[in-house]
């Protein structure tokens, strides 16, 4: 008899060894894949960072990197502080608008496998800065731009994120609900960090107002791109970032249904620029302008497409990401051109490429997907994807207009023209050039 209750207390420890086990390696299994997405996300700064060197004027390379470091360093400052807790900090009795716990990661200490999450959303965070950089570049004071990236880090993103990824924000909370029907469907943030990116760099172009001689038809070719090679390397960057942008936002990586979901991810962050690519290419080669074999548009319609299909990488199939690519593309071009008829100036088309296509990203799933229109789901998710737009181009557009407004009055905005001319490189940077003569 006792050797039989002996035998009884091992199996029953060696059951709980193994079920504990299992929870370590669960957990080790979703930190390695959490940490992995994180760094590809984190490496995208460097896409961002040599695509907008290659965009601007050499005169001006410097001063766009150290913007692009800045929003790094400064925005994952800022999200340690009080970007994550407005973004995820949920309290015990949460509302609807924004969280209120876990200021400098308080709390974190007893919780640690917060700290993947922290991360992973930290890097998500930097990107919206780093948009706006890009269609500002080459006549933005440093000054202001910092200013403007501190509260687009602290305030602007995370509170659109708690809206919508918290689970408890207006846009998605108990499950399946939002303010105004079904909940949001935005899985990796075509709205949620790119269309907030876009708009911002929409009010900033026109806060800030064009290049000195931008729209002089006699000074158009001295705003070309100075390295298109600096740009078709930087887009692989930003795709070769996307494969953690996107499946990672599975958020964990321990079981088969999860494992299947990302490799869905994979596939439609794959189909969705390629077409849109393809688009933009064939339209500015035989029908619009250029009408010339266009690298840079390429690109930018390789990026409109990783945008567009960001929301619903994990929702749509894939012939269906072939479709949000094509008119993806088509929305991009279009309002490429638009911003060039209204004569603003977008330095790398980030609001075509972000905002614009961001927008349609989101408002794609109210027709593509399970819960969409063609699926026979009626128009209660088209609604909530239209309404998230909406919300989320006033909130940004008007708390961006109340920060680049008064900083143009109080002149810390905009360089000036003889600023302009001779290049911030020259004129603030040490070395006074981005590349040496000789080697």
């Amino acid at each position: 008899m006792t050797n039989l209750t002996e035998l009884e207390a091992n199996v029953t420890r060696i059951a709980a060894d193994l079920a504990q086990a299992k929870v370590d390696y669960n957990e080790a299994m979703d930190t390695i894949w959490m940490l992995l997405a994180a760094l590809l996300v984190f490496f995208m700064h460097a896409g961002f960072s040599v695509l907008e060197a290659g965009c601007v004027r050499l005169k001006n390379t410097q001063n766009i990197l150290v913007k692009n470091l800045l929003v790094v360093t400064v925005g994952f400052l800022c999200w340690f502080f009080v970007g994550y807790p407005f973004a995820f900090g949920v309290p015990a009795s949460p509302n609807k608008f924004a969280g209120s716990t876990n200021f400098a990661m308080d709390g974190f200490m007893q919780n640690k496998d917060g700290f993947r999450f922290w991360f992973f959303q930290g890097a998500f965070c930097a990107t919206g800065g780093t948009i706006v950089s890009g269609a500002m570049a080459e006549r933005t004071q440093l000054k202001g731009f910092a200013i403007y990236l501190i509260m687009m880090s602290s305030v602007i993103y995370p509170i659109v994120v708690y809206w919508g990824w918290s689970g408890q924000g207006l846009l998605f909370y108990d499950g399946d609900k939002s303010v105004v029907g079904p909940s949001l469907m935005d899985f990796a943030g075509s709205g949620l960090v790119h269309m907030v990116g876009g708009v911002g760099a929409l009010v900033g172009a026109l806060a800030v107002g064009s290049r000195a001689g931008r729209w002089d038809e006699s000074q158009a070719g001295e705003f070309d791109a100075h390295n298109v090679p600096f740009c078709v390397l930087g887009t692989f960057f930003l795709w070769f970032g996307w494969y953690g942008f996107n499946p990672g936002s599975t958020g964990s990586m321990h079981d088969k249904a999860t494992a299947n979901s990302a490799g869905l991810v994979a596939v439609n962050t794959t189909l969705s620029p390629c077409v849109a690519g393809l688009v933009v290419f064939v339209l500015r080669a035989t029908l619009v302008a250029p009408k010339k074999l266009d690298v840079g548009g390429f690109c930018n319609g390789i990026l409109a497409g990783l945008v567009a299909i960001t929301a619903g990488c994990a929702a749509v199939q894939p012939y269906e990401a072939l479709f949000i690519g094509f008119f993806g593309g088509l929305v991009y071009q279009g309002a490429s051109m638009l911003m060039k008829k209204l004569k603003v100036d977008d330095v790398v088309d980030a609001f075509a490429v972000h905002g614009a296509t961001g927008f349609w990203g989101l408002v794609a799933l109210g027709f593509f997907g399970d819960a969409g229109a063609f699926h026979g789901n009626g128009g209660g998710q088209l609604g909530t994807q239209l309404f998230a737009g909406f919300l989320i181009t006033l909130w940004v557009g008007t708390l961006s207009a109340l920060i680049f407004v008064p900083l143009r009055v109080l002149g810390m905005l905009r360089l000036d023209d003889e600023f302009q001319a001779k290049g911030a490189d020259l004129m603030e940077h040490s070395p006074a050039k981005a590349y040496a003569e000789t080697a």
